[in-house]
């Protein structure tokens, strides 16, 4: 039987056919060409400044697994992720990544998000038994990846507060519920999409209720040393020396009247270094040799991310071109009678279309709409529209070209649907809530 093409292959095509036949049309066959090598070259610039938060993060992931990290996590949660992943033994590495990837974004962590986001596919693609295939856990996990379950959409609520919205937070909990819509529809369905797992099963697998050989963090663990009393004293006075610096930020913040969103980018700025050093701080008292883990595990950032630069440039090379063309225009001049009659203005819909292809363009098209009248309810719906959708095609080229997956499966289906999910419980929940 001959096998079924993937759907990334026709929208691929698609979005570089349509430009094409755009631009014959609209005349901008030079925009075209231009965006097709400024889309390329932004591509590889993207990766390689990738190359640093990956070696970063990989780093410290390495640190937290050597450590049992990952493996208690996986241990804490392991009810909830065997059945949404019954593929994945219980306490396999990918299972602790996976969590990791999804806490940090929810947190609205997304330098972080991303490294471990790879690091769970990594471990997702040593259990593949046909190699540039997606398995089901994979096309799940990404699905549940571009729901964007965000909590704290500090982005968002940043440039409102900076075009002077009387109320920047309001956006919180309409986000959330929205989120939550696209992230149910996500796992809805790429559960009912799922086929038979590609390929013969590993020989030699073990049961699922058993970690089994598949399941061990590495094959060669560190050797652990834990520290002694100095090292103790040297953690507690570290710790001791952090609680009299944050009792000090926070009585200096109330001494000057800080307000709640300020309060909240703040502790944003905090999580980052907080997460960092209490990993580490972690694998030290665990006895992992922290700057040995962490600069072995770096060393998979770098050829991670050259891994993904084909998959960006040819990502990014079709959406410049069909943004260049004019198409995207005509998709908005097309179906905006439609969608305000169920209160979805035209501008909304340029960046609803606009959110799955390009991240900074949404963004900029959200900025712009929200700098012109912040209290307006166009400000309003775009805004809860950012904080709770993801950008598909970005997340799909970089975890899928991180392990090399060619053939994506239900994937991209599964994620598209929940980005129309979320657009539809944003508007219907704006239109409730404004």
């Amino acid at each position: 039987m001959q096998p079924k093409t993937s759907v990334i292959n026709i929208i691929w095509l698609g979005l570089i056919g349509v430009a094409t036949v755009t631009a014959a049309y609209t005349g901008r066959m030079d925009e075209v060409t231009r965006a097709s090598f400024e889309s390329a070259k932004a591509g590889v610039m993207l990766a390689i400044g990738l190359i640093g938060p990956m070696a970063l993060w990989l780093g410290i992931m390495k640190v937290a697994e050597a450590g049992g990290l990952m493996r208690m996590i996986a241990r804490g949660l392991r009810p909830v992720m065997t059945r949404l992943f019954p593929e994945v033994p219980a306490e396999h590495p990918a299972m602790s990544a996976m969590i990791m990837n999804m806490a940090a974004n929810t947190l609205g962590l997304g330098n972080a998000a991303t490294p471990m986001g790879i690091k769970a596919m990594q471990e997702l693609d040593k259990l593949a038994a046909e190699k540039g295939t997606a398995t089901n856990a994979m096309c799940l996990f990404l699905a549940i990846n571009t729901s964007s379950v965000t909590l704290l959409p500090l982005g968002v609520i940043t440039v409102r507060a900076a075009a002077g919205a009387t109320s920047p937070a309001e956006i919180l909990i309409p986000a959330i519920v929205a989120t939550c819509c696209s992230t149910i529809v996500a796992i809805t369905a790429a559960k009912l999409l799922a086929g038979p797992e590609p390929g013969p099963p590993p020989a030699g697998s073990a049961p699922q209720s058993e970690p089994g050989p598949a399941a061990a963090v590495s094959p060669d663990p560190p050797e652990l040393a834990p520290p002694g009393r100095a090292g103790l004293l040297f953690v507690i006075l570290l710790l001791l020396a952090f609680a009299g610096g944050l009792f000090y930020r926070l009585f200096f913040a109330a001494a000057g009247g800080d307000d709640a969103i300020s309060g909240l980018t703040a502790a944003s700025s905090w999580l980052i270094p907080m997460l960092i050093a209490g990993l580490l701080i972690f694998g030290y008292l665990r006895g992992v040799r922290v700057y040995e883990v962490a600069t072995e595990g770096a060393k998979e950032g770098f050829t991670t991310a050259v891994r993904i630069i084909p998959f960006l440039v040819a990502i990014f090379v079709a959406i410049g071109m069909f943004r260049a063309s004019g198409a995207m225009e005509i998709m908005v001049n097309l179906l905006s009678p439609l969608t305000q009659m169920v209160g979805m203005p035209a501008e909304a819909l340029g960046m609803a279309l606009m959110r799955p292809l390009s991240g900074s363009g949404a963004f900029g098209m959200m900025s712009e709409i929200v700098a012109a009248d912040p209290d307006s309810f166009l400000a309003f719906l775009v805004s809860v529209m950012q904080g709770s959708t993801e950008t598909t095609f970005y997340v799909l080229a970089v975890y899928f070209g991180a392990v090399g997956i060619t053939r994506a499966r239900h994937a991209l289906p599964a994620a598209l649907l929940a980005d129309g999910a979320g657009i539809v419980a944003a508007v219907a929940i704006c239109n409730f809530w404004f």
